[in-house]
């Protein structure tokens, strides 16, 4: 797909889906809660959709209306009906290993499986928490049933590594004490936390490492608060989580119209607020073309971390106003380069890699080695295709050096099927002439209305 610039500075309002990282932790908690929940503004993309097609599979009542954006889920307490099934989540990394931690609780035996990028990403830091907990979790084997050893292993043993498929042999989840990695992916804690109520005894969990993107795990607690559970913690060391159920969420009482005393929400109504990583694209734009790009139905007082790439936009040199339930950003004049730790929210790194060849000097990115963990590489990736644009930069092993350039050459933008790599590098093409994305559709993973909102800029 080839991206026309826009020859005028941005005078231009959006409005983005609603956030993956809610939607798909509010359909786990929704299954285990206590009856009916409404998901308001829930996201439909590949990644959501795969989540609640397992929950399908698994036997749950989850009604989808895509043009209401509305998701309904009929929670059973912490069971699950199926006493087996086989289920695929493609890539979707978020599903992986939340399903993981969730199917412990059933009675059976489970396979979980994703596409050829999904068995090689890691979840043996997961698996191993949950084996000291008493569950019977492990990779799958080959078909000839050999077994497993350095020489020969299945594609869910990549590099000495534990990736899917995974068999669960599950009868409930045990309880107890356990630890956990924090290195590779906050969501193997915030799987953990979600599924620890339901436990036959009380769950504590000691972190083995510094976490990476602790905004993901206020996120979880958050949502997990919403519905009624209160988790004990010392700062991101330890976490202690009760016997208890999930309860259906009680409305925020102050969203409850003055004017309207006699108004009543139904109990069972949870809405999904806007997807911050998707606007932080949107919210970049004006810092590559000038002017102006409000995003609509979002705030900074979010549950999401990534909202804080409104902080890193205002150091650069943009201002940045909220309104109405909405948030502008405005480039007066020229940006400037900066050093920036980008650990606790790694998916929009790319964004800034793309907004740096515009600043005056260089920009340094730091904390991000968990990147090289995702849909694909993608330290290596953005800096590859940075220099394909002609763009000087130097890769680290936790991040990148992207240094100002006057002019670029015309490039097709490898992608490697990973949605943020084509997002963030069409913004580029906004500014210079000849960018071509490859693989466009890759977008539907988190965002399947990217371009056409894109293309509203103008």
């Amino acid at each position: 797909m080839r991206i026309l610039p826009i020859l005028h500075p941005l005078n231009a309002a959006v409005r983005v889906p609603g956030s993956k990282s809610l939607t798909n932790r509010a359909l786990l908690v929704a299954a285990l809660a206590n009856g009916q929940t409404r998901l308001v503004n829930a996201l439909f993309s590949d990644d959501s959709r795969y989540f609640a097609q397992a929950l399908q599979t698994l036997g749950f009542d989850v009604q989808l209306d895509e043009a209401a954006s509305e998701m309904t889920v009929t929670g059973l307490g912490g069971k699950i009906p199926a006493k087996k099934a086989e289920l695929f989540i493609g890539n979707a990394g978020t599903a992986a290993r939340f399903l993981s931690a969730f199917l412990t609780l059933g009675s059976g035996e489970y396979i979980l499986d994703g596409d050829a990028r999904m068995r090689e990403r890691p979840i043996g830091d997961l698996v191993e928490s949950l084996s000291h907990l008493g569950c019977s979790i492990r990779p799958v084997k080959q078909e000839d049933d050999r077994p497993l050893t350095a020489d020969h292993r299945p594609p869910s043993m990549v590099h000495g590594q534990i990736s899917p498929p995974l068999k669960i042999i599950a009868s409930g989840l045990p309880g107890g004490k356990t630890k956990i990695a924090g290195s590779i992916s906050s969501q193997f804690l915030s799987a953990l936390l979600m599924v620890a109520p339901y436990a036959r005894t009380p769950i504590e969990i000691e972190l083995t490492t510094d976490l990476n993107s602790k905004p993901y795990v206020d996120m979880t607690l958050a949502v997990m608060r919403d519905f009624g559970v209160e988790v004990k913690r010392s700062g991101y060391q330890s976490f202690s989580v009760p016997i208890t159920t999930y309860q259906l969420p009680i409305p925020n009482l102050q969203s409850l119209s003055a004017a309207s005393p006699g108004l009543k929400l139904s109990p069972s109504n949870y809405t999904i607020e806007s997807d911050a990583s998707a606007a932080s694209y949107f919210f970049a734009a004006p810092a590559i073309c000038g002017g102006t790009v409000k995003v609509k139905n979002i705030s900074r007082n979010s549950k999401q971390g990534d909202i804080a790439f409104l902080d890193i936009l205002q150091k650069m040199g943009c201002t940045v106003t909220e309104s109405d339930n909405s948030i502008m950003v405005h480039r007066p004049s020229s940006i400037a380069g900066l050093d920036i730790n980008m650990r606790d929210i790694p998916d929009t790194a790319q964004t800034l890699a793309a907004i740096a060849p515009f600043a005056a000097s260089p920009t340094r990115i730091r904390g991000i080695a968990s990147a090289r963990l995702k849909e694909t590489d993608r330290i290596h990736a953005a800096c590859t295709e940075l220099g394909r644009l002609g763009v000087r930069v130097e890769e680290h092993e936790d991040g990148m050096t992207i240094y100002p350039v006057e002019t670029m050459r015309p490039a097709v933008i490898q992608t490697y099927n990973d949605h943020r790599m084509a997002m963030a590098f069409s913004l580029i093409g906004l500014r210079f002439d000849g960018v071509t994305i490859e693989n466009p559709s890759c977008v539907s993973k988190t965002f399947p209305d990217f371009f056409q909102v894109l293309e509203s800029l103008r």
